[in-house]
Formats: structure tokens, C-alpha cells, sequence
């Protein structure tokens, strides 16, 4: 058993990262994963998202959506990942995007603060799921917003976080790049506009050195920071955004699950070689997320090289 702790991290660094929980990429191998449960899913027109599916006539089907949520768990089995499901809340509709309420680094989860009132209250299973999974906490952002679907723990060293002054707020940006500079990590920030919801709509790590971003979407400068870090980048068009196209998760071992309705970007990543997990999510997007927004990793395999 380890000590559960809402506090692990070293004021001062120097952190140990877990022996048996954490991840050191976007794309290791992913091992476990955290799933945020549908039982009370239902759209909130409180992001671009939810108010284009409603502005577009489309009506929700919660039969449909816990069918399609059961097909993306069968997915990630088949492709020999343990799934943890966080439990479910009546009080909180948008529990079923498990990658915001917290975020795992290599030296454990952070309890993130959610922007929306309605998701204020998603700290509280999170943290009940961790201490079930015997996996102390880094530490609780308490400045500010911070959500998971701003955070992406890019490639060995280095963090990439949006924020749009919303959903996370530079407060709560700036406590967390302290934390995580302190354990010798560079952190990227990217401002952008609150439209997009969060950043992982806009970019995603497919493999190693492989990105998806909508180029025309981001500035110019993010662009040329991927390729500064020698990051092959498949541009991705603007509409696809407006669909979640590309909202992804990279299994490791050159395999990516997408949305069934993105065959552009499944394409794309079958002529790069990589193989391709496409759940029909159709029913679950309109609300604003996608099978990224759906997850938080638990474990993945590191890819430092030994």
C-alpha cells in the first residue's frame, strides 16, 4: 500500500516520480486509464460545442450515447488497456470528460479546478477514484482554473498547456508551471481564444515526433515551436475542429483511437503508418469533448531512453 496523500510534491522539487502509476508522454505505451462514466451525461450549452448542436437541430439520445461509451470501453480492452471508470455523480452531467477534473505527470495525479458551476463539484469522485487506486495525489491546483484538457504532458520533459483565461485562467497556469519547473521540466504555455473550448481540440500527439494540429486555427508561433522540437505535424482542417476531429488518443506501439467520423485524419495517420481504433462517439461529441476529453491516463510506459 502506498501513503494516499493530497500532497506529495517537494516544495522544492526534486519530487520521485511513481513507481507504478504516471507518464513520462502523450503516446508511451498506455497501460490504464481513467473514464468518466455516462450514467448522467446529458449536453450543457455551456461551450461552442453544445450550442452548434443545438443551433443545428440535433437532439440527444442518452441511450445512444451509453451504447457509444460501452463501444469505446470495449475498444481500449481489445487493445489490452485496464479501464477505471470514475464514479458516478447525479449532481455532475459533464463527469463523463474524466481528462479535466485532474491530470497525471510522472509524480501523480494533479486535482485540477474546473471553470463551469456545474463541474465545480468533480474533484470529489476523482479523488475518491485515487485513493480506491491506492495513488496519492501531486498536489491540488488552488489558483485560479485549471482543467485537464489544457494539459498535455507533450514528450519526456516537457509540458504543453494552454490557456484561454477561462476553463483555465493564468492563475491557475502559472501555479502549476511553478510546480512542474521545480522538477526540472520545461512548460509551454499557449494562449488562445476561449472559443475552442481547450487545447486539445486543437492539437494532439499521435506518436512519437507526430502531431495533428489545425494550423490555420493556432498562431504561427506554436506552429514553430513543434518543429523547433523536430515534431512532424499533420494539419488538420478547421471544420474538423467544429467536430472534435481532432480530440485523439495515442494507445503507443504506432496505434491511435479517433472518432469514427474523422476518416480524414484516419487516413492521414494509416499513410503514416500508424494502425487506427475508431469508436462511433457521434452521440457524445455534440456535447464538447471527445475520446481525449473522455480519459485521463493512469499509466503509460516511459519513453525515456535507458
Amino acid at each position: 500500500m502506498t501513503e494516499f496523500t493530497l500532497k506529495r510534491r517537494q516544495d522544492k522539487g526534486g519530487t520521485q516520480p511513481l513507481e507504478n502509476w504516471g507518464m513520462d508522454s502523450e503516446y508511451g505505451l498506455l497501460r490504464d486509464v481513467l473514464i468518466g462514466p455516462v450514467d448522467n451525461f446529458r449536453w450543457r450549452s455551456g461551450n461552442a460545442s453544445a450550442r452548434r448542436a443545438e443551433r443545428l437541430g440535433r437532439k440527444f439520445d442518452h441511450k445512444v450515447a451509453a451504447a457509444q461509451h460501452a463501444e469505446m470501453l470495449d475498444a481500449y480492452r481489445h487493445s489490452g488497456v485496464n479501464t477505471h471508470i470514475i464514479p458516478a455523480d447525479s449532481a455532475l452531467p459533464y463527469q463523463i470528460y474524466g481528462r479535466d477534473s485532474s491530470v497525471m505527470t510522472p509524480w501523480g495525479p494533479i486535482i485540477t479546478q474546473m471553470y463551469s458551476p456545474w463541474r465545480r463539484g468533480e474533484w470529489a469522485p476523482v479523488v475518491k477514484k485515487y485513493a480506491a487506486l491506492d495513488i496519492p495525489i501531486y498536489d491540488v491546483i488552488t489558483a485560479g482554473s485549471l482543467e485537464g484538457g489544457d494539459f498535455m504532458v507533450l514528450e519526456p520533459g516537457v509540458i504543453l498547456c494552454g490557456y484561454s483565461g477561462e476553463r483555465t485562467s493564468p492563475q491557475g497556469f502559472a501555479q502549476m508551471k511553478s510546480w512542474v519547473e521545480k522538477e526540472g521540466w520545461e512548460v509551454k504555455g499557449y494562449p488562445f481564444d476561449p472559443f475552442f473550448l481547450h487545447i486539445d481540440v486543437l492539437v494532439a500527439m499521435l506518436a512519437e515526433k507526430l502531431a495533428a494540429i489545425c494550423v490555420d486555427a493556432v498562431e504561427p508561433e506554436l506552429v514553430q515551436w513543434f518543429k523547433s522540437r523536430k515534431i512532424s505535424i499533420i494539419d488538420i482542417p478547421f471544420p474538423q475542429v467544429l467536430e472534435l476531429g481532432v480530440n485523439v488518443v495515442a494507445l503507443g506501439n504506432d496505434r491511435v483511437m479517433l472518432p469514427k467520423a474523422n476518416r480524414g485524419l484516419a487516413e492521414k495517420c494509416r499513410a503514416h503508418g500508424l494502425e487506427v481504433i475508431d469508436p462511433d462517439i457521434s452521440m457524445i461529441t455534440p456535447g464538447g469533448g471527445g475520446v481525449h476529453c473522455m480519459c485521463q491516463p493512469l499509466r503509460r510506459d516511459s519513453v525515456i531512453r535507458k
